[in-house]
């Protein structure tokens, strides 16, 4: 009797039944595949109940394409499912708006630095807000932590893991006997395979810089070693330790980071720390354009702004999640087209459950019971490395259940497990349209509702419907209540039409 009430307690309440196996002495497990040792990994935080996370940013010198869009919108993913899970999340990414790419734009358009990086930074805040990303918990810039880069650089200059030459300051990777194990590379076969060096000052060819000296007409910030600025890895080994501690759990960045970023990068954290840095590295696919990776320095990257011109944010977000992280995504039009389509099956059941009462009812039937059981389904889906692929498949059989429930006749029960499963898939993935209120959506708009409150009062409702209709033919939705009509602008799920060329 006890087990059929708890089996009961289970099937009717799928948000506690993680809590449940805690209980009764089950534990949560969250796996992780890890780059380094190449398998799935359990996430077990360096703090109990707190996950740290660090992901590399963008290099702000040009417009946003999607192949940063994608790591931004799976992130924001990862951290919207561990807090779900009651973890709490301390998130940092970074943006290197100090580098070489800035100064080779900066002189091509003879803009400085920090207005370009400002720029572009501001466009991709703008453009990640747009696809629903929540903003990280902290967003540090090279140019904000110099001085914790420095002390970086000068521990490893007195444990002899670097060395200074003519202004420089280069990382002795002979020293680093898993040089390599990140990247599965041998430094022997590396070695055949660098060419010259122009710089004699360096020790071997593959050490890296950590420190680069000022040329005469380069821009540089002051250091113990002279005018420069810092190295492209070094900066993201500082600012980590500077906002999670020694040690964290989670970083992420794309798989042509690797290496050597995150080669040298972890390189030089072992040396300072005498351990690793991070506990699982996770690395997401490239996005790809005719299979060839998409990037700013080829020029054929998708622009996101030019894109969200053509279809909605929420279409262009669940589209970069259609497919497992760790997989390529190659862009094509007519994919997320196709894409657009299907989402447009969830946003018309949410149209039609949105507003469904709650039930205490669950039918017998098999319908009712996958409904009641989705939750811990599409969360444990995530649970096995974040497989936003399978959580889509999860919601789609969900949708599939609820029509199969209002076919029965039980359409009260299923529109309010309906409504219930949506409103958690949506706050992980994102699939909705977001609704907005109308407060400051015009004079026009506003002017109707006034004269169709005015209508409904004075009894003509066939020039309160006719103004209802005008509304919702416009873009809004209306919902009447006792306190007179609310106005919403709805964002539209399908593809945008494609702007005329002028």
């Amino acid at each position: 009797m006890l087990w059929e009430n708890l089996t009961w307690k289970v099937a009717v309440a799928p948000s506690r039944v993680s809590d449940f196996f805690r209980m009764w002495g089950g534990v949560l497990v969250i796996a992780v595949y890890d780059s380094l040792n190449r398998r799935m990994t359990e996430l077990v935080p360096q703090r109990p109940g707190h996950v740290s996370i660090y992901t590399c940013g963008v290099t702000p010198y040009d417009h946003t394409h999607l192949g940063h869009a994608r790591p931004a919108v799976v992130w924001d993913v990862i951290r919207r499912h561990l807090m779900r899970r009651g973890y709490i999340v301390s998130y940092v990414q970074n943006f290197t708006d100090i580098d070489d790419k800035l100064i080779q734009r900066s002189r091509e358009t003879g803009r400085s630095i920090e207005s370009l990086a400002e720029e572009y930074i501001a466009e991709y805040h703008a453009l990640t807000l747009e696809l629903s990303v929540e903003p990280p918990d902290f967003a540090p810039r090279v140019s904000g932590n110099l001085d914790a880069i420095v002390d970086y650089i000068r521990r490893l200059i007195e444990s002899e893991y670097a060395y200074s030459a003519d202004g420089s300051v280069y990382f002795r990777v002979s020293r680093d006997p898993e040089y390599g194990r990140l990247s599965g590379r041998n430094l022997n076969d590396m070695r055949e395979g660098f060419r010259i060096d122009p710089d004699p000052f360096k020790e071997r060819a593959e050490d890296f810089a950590l420190w680069k000296k000022s040329q005469v007409d380069e821009p540089g910030w002051e250091s113990p070693w002279g005018k420069g600025r810092p190295g492209w890895h070094i900066e993201c080994s500082a600012m980590a330790r500077r906002y999670l501690g020694a040690r964290f759990d989670l970083h992420g960045g794309g798989m042509d980071l690797l290496f050597p970023h995150h080669e040298n990068e972890r390189a030089q954290s072992r040396a300072l720390l005498g351990g690793e840095p991070v506990s699982i590295w996770v690395h997401s696919g490239l996005i790809t354009q005719g299979g060839v990776k998409m990037s700013k320095s080829l020029k054929n990257g998708v622009n996101v702004g030019a894109l969200l011109e053509r279809y909605s944010p929420h279409v262009v977000r669940t589209y970069l999640l259609s497919v497992h992280y760790r997989s390529p995504l190659d862009y094509d039009d007519a994919r997320i087209s196709e894409w657009g389509q299907g989402l447009a099956r969830i946003e018309r059941l949410w149209e039609e459950v949105r507003l469904a009462p709650p039930t205490q009812d669950l039918p017998e039937e098999e319908w009712a019971q996958e409904l009641a059981l989705f939750e811990e389904r599409f969360l444990s889906t995530l649970d096995e490395d974040f497989n936003t692929a399978r959580a889509f498949a999860v919601v789609f059989d969900m949708v599939a259940a609820t029509y199969r429930g209002i076919e029965s006749g039980r359409g009260e029960a299923a529109r309010a497990w309906a409504r219930r499963n949506l409103l958690v898939a949506d706050s992980i993935l994102g699939f909705l349209a977001p609704v907005k209120p109308a407060t400051t959506d015009g004079y026009l708009a506003d002017t109707l509702v006034e004269r169709r409150n005015q209508a409904r009062q004075e009894g003509n409702f066939q020039w309160a419907d006719m103004l209802r209709d005008v509304l919702i033919q416009s873009g809004y939705e209306v919902l009447d209540g006792p306190h007179g009509t609310r106005l919403f602008r709805r964002e539209d799920t399908h593809a945008k039409p494609t702007p005329k060329k002028q």
